[in-house]
C-alpha cells in the first residue's frame, strides 16, 4: 500500500470579526445543524474530522457547542431548512451541491459553510473565492474540474474501450458542465461517450442494465450526492455487470470500485469545522475564502481489477496514493 499526503490551500486571506449571527434567544450554547449527504458507513469519518475541525478553535461538542446532524434523503431538506432557520441556528453547514444552494436561498442571515465538488462561483453560491461575500463560505473539493482526468485514468486501464459511459444526475446543477465537459475529453481521445442519467434507486438499475446491452467499455460516475450516499451499491453493480468503474472519492474504491480519483473528503470536513468553529468565534464568512482541494488521490482496488480480469498498468499503480490489495 502506498501512501502520500493530501494538501489543501487556501485562497486569500483575511478575516472580520462581527457579532455572531442566528444565536437563538435562551440557547445555552450555540447550535450547528449540518445537512449532509453522505451514506450512513462514509459518515462516521466525516463527522470525526469535522469534530477535529471545531476542536482546533477549542469549540468541543456537548460542552460548548451542539451539533445536529440530518441527512438528507427524500425530499427533507426543505422542511430540515425551515426549522434550522426557524430556531436560528449558530451556523448551517450543507455537504453537497443541492445542500448548498438550498440553504442559500433558505436564509441570508445565518452563516452556511458548504462543502462541494464543483466551482462554487459559477454555481452561484458565492461572489469570488478570495472575498465570498453575503453568509456562505466553504470548500471546493474540485470534484467536477478532475472528471476529464477520471475519463483518461479509467482508460488506460481499458485501453481498447472505444464507448465509454458517463453516469450523471440530472437534477445536479453541475450535470450539464460535467457532461459538457467529459463529452470534449472523449473527443480528444477517439472516444464516443454514453451519457446515463440516475436520480432515482430504480434509475440506477436501469442505467447498469442500459451499459450491459450496449457493451459499454467503462463508466465514469459524475460527481454528484446522491451518488456519494450509494457507493457501496454502484460498485457492487459495477462489479456485477463488469465494467471497469471510476469515482470520485476514497468510500467508492474501499466499496469495491475499481478506482477512485479525487480530493480527501475527511479532510474537507476538517476544514468545514474549523470554519464553523472560527465562525462561533465571530467571524463573517463574507472574508472566510473559500478553500480549495490542492491535490488529489488515486486509489487503485486490486481486487475488484482482477475480479474483472483488468490488468492495472505497472505506470499506474507507480502513481498511485494507495492501492487496496
Amino acid at each position: 500500500m502506498i501512501a502520500r499526503r493530501t494538501f489543501l490551500k487556501t485562497l486569500g486571506g483575511g478575516a472580520v470579526v462581527y457579532p455572531m449571527v442566528g444565536r437563538a434567544q435562551n440557547q445555552a450554547i450555540p447550535v450547528v445543524g449540518i445537512l449532509n449527504q453522505a451514506s450512513p458507513g462514509g459518515w462516521a469519518d466525516r463527522m470525526s474530522a469535522f469534530r477535529q475541525g471545531l476542536s482546533e478553535t477549542g469549540h468541543v461538542e456537548g460542552h460548548n457547542v451542539a451539533i445536529e446532524n440530518h441527512q438528507t434523503v427524500g425530499n427533507r431538506t426543505t422542511a430540515l431548512l425551515a426549522d434550522l432557520v426557524r430556531r436560528q441556528v449558530s451556523v448551517i453547514v450543507a455537504g453537497g451541491i443541492p445542500n448548498a444552494l438550498a440553504a442559500k436561498a433558505a436564509t441570508t442571515a445565518i452563516p452556511i459553510v458548504f462543502q462541494i465538488g464543483g466551482d462554487p462561483v459559477e454555481i452561484g453560491l458565492v461572489a469570488s473565492l478570495n472575498r465570498p461575500g453575503g453568509n456562505l463560505t466553504g470548500v471546493s473539493n474540485r470534484g467536477v474540474e478532475v472528471g476529464p482526468k477520471r475519463l483518461e485514468l479509467i482508460h488506460e486501464v481499458v485501453p481498447t474501450a472505444t464507448l465509454v459511459a458517463l453516469l450523471v444526475n440530472p437534477t445536479n446543477s453541475n450535470a450539464e458542465i460535467q457532461t459538457r465537459d467529459l463529452k470534449a475529453a472523449g473527443r480528444t481521445r477517439g472516444l464516443q461517450l454514453e451519457v446515463l442519467q440516475a436520480s432515482t434507486e430504480r434509475d440506477l438499475d436501469a442505467a447498469f442494465a442500459t451499459l450491459s446491452q450496449r457493451r459499454v467499455g467503462a463508466l465514469v460516475v459524475g460527481n454528484d450526492g446522491f451518488f456519494n450516499a450509494r457507493s457501496k451499491q454502484i460498485a457492487a453493480l459495477a462489479l456485477r455487470n463488469g465494467v471497469a468503474t471510476i469515482y470520485q472519492y476514497y468510500e467508492f474504491a474501499v466499496a469495491g470500485g475499481v478506482m477512485s480519483y479525487g480530493s480527501n473528503i475527511t479532510d474537507s470536513y476538517r476544514l468545514m469545522g474549523l470554519y464553523a468553529g472560527r465562525i462561533l468565534k465571530g467571524e463573517k464568512p463574507a472574508d472566510l475564502p473559500v478553500q480549495q482541494a490542492a491535490k488529489v488521490e488515486l486509489i487503485i482496488n486490486m481486487i475488484s481489477a482482477k475480479a474483472l480480469g483488468l490488468t492495472i498498468p505497472i505506470s499506474l499503480l507507480g502513481r498511485a496514493d494507495q492501492v487496496i490489495e
